[in-house]
């Protein structure tokens, strides 16, 4: 998915510059390097390659050291500004279990019975949309859940709606070709492992998946309990009346798209999907430059939620195996940061008075 609408706020940053420790200075100088156009022009391709041969080179314990972390933190500046970004599908079912878990203590705040409105935005196969249906329905089922699923592509759409799921993998149209037949449910295994290598339940028990689905052959469908009372919509992020079509969210989830898209995009879009959440609501927003996730943050005035930071940060895998060599790739947890808390939040309270546990925790 894509988006737009961004607005423009003084941040005050010459102030937060100058507290910076020297080990900040030396991240600030390299990022600078990064951004350089004549660096850019003059070496380009070169010092990528031989950057990134260099670092796949190194002995794994010295990427713990500071300075070669912050080596990291400028390849993969200098990656993400040269990259090619592009959509893709891939997901997993219970993919960052932290994040799930600081859902399920969000709802402690819920009365028995209430309504609780939530949307995921960017919903791709339904991992994610069946995954939080499953944790509210589980830890909560007296709440009178409404849950939207928003995404600008009608095929794959189409496909999470159905929640029919494929064990088998297809490893490519060339295997099929020199079968005498197409096998049911091919169709359903193609589209499972559509842009990923792995499968989409490795990160599931055999108890959680016999939990949320109805086995048959090789096809998984999520039970009805899961499916009852999703809407699923065809749209996209970006655009304007996004609220008026949708209205207010007390949870939005923005997970693992935005990180595909420009910085400017990127942030014209996180501008737009705050206006979904209601005054005092939560935004989950993983999968995203940090520069522009706290940038957003700064300007708009979100209160980080620190409660399960580290947790969440790390817990999905798959992100963080990838840096520094990927743009999506997600920058080791660095609690030195002066702006650690608002860098590596994922959650975030928006608008509307504190919690009563106060801005960065969420009451037990």
């Amino acid at each position: 998915m894509n988006l737009s609408s961004g607005m423009s706020i003084d941040t005050g940053e010459g102030t937060l510059l100058s507290t910076r420790r020297p080990s900040s200075k030396l991240r600030a100088a390299l990022a600078g390097l990064s951004r350089s156009r004549l660096l850019r022009r003059c070496l380009g391709h070169p010092f990528l390659v031989g950057s990134i041969w260099v670092w796949r080179h190194l002995p794994a314990p010295l990427t713990a050291w500071r300075l070669v972390r912050a080596c990291g933190t400028h390849l993969h500046s200098f990656i993400q500004l040269r990259a090619t970004r592009n959509q893709s599908v891939g997901t997993f079912f219970l993919r960052n279990r932290p994040e799930l878990e600081l859902l399920i203590r969000l709802l402690d705040q819920k009365s028995q019975g209430a309504n609780l409105e939530v949307t995921i935005l960017a919903s791709s196969k339904g991992a994610e949309v069946y995954s939080i249906s499953y944790a509210i329905r589980c830890s909560r089922p007296d709440l009178n859940l409404q849950l939207r699923a928003l995404d600008i592509d009608k095929d794959v759409l189409e496909f999470a709606e159905a929640g029919t799921y494929s064990l088998k993998k297809l490893y490519s149209s060339s295997t099929l070709r020199t079968t005498c037949s197409v096998q049911p449910g091919d169709d359903v295994a193609r589209n499972t492992f559509r842009d990923q290598k792995t499968s989409i339940f490795e990160r599931m028990s055999s108890e959680e998946i016999g939990a949320m689905f109805d086995r048959t052959g090789e096809l998984l469908k999520v039970k009805p309990a899961f499916r009852k009372g999703i809407a699923w919509e065809l749209g996209d992020a970006r655009h304007p009346k996004l609220v008026e079509v949708l209205g207010l969210q007390d949870i939005v989830f923005a997970n693992r798209f935005l990180c595909h898209m420009r910085s400017e995009d990127a942030e014209a879009c996180l501008c737009n999907i705050a206006r979904l959440v209601k005054p005092g609501g939560y935004l989950f927003v993983s999968g995203v430059d940090l520069g522009v996730r706290s940038k957003i943050a700064r300007e708009l005035g979100w209160r980080p939620v620190t409660e399960l930071i580290r947790e969440i940060h790390e817990g999905d895998p798959s992100l963080r195996r990838d840096w520094p060599l990927e743009y999506w790739g997600l920058e080791p947890f660095d609690p030195d940061r002066i702006d650690w808390q608002l860098r590596y939040a994922s959650v975030f309270q928006l608008g509307g008075m504190l919690s009563a546990a106060g801005s960065s925790t969420v009451p037990k």
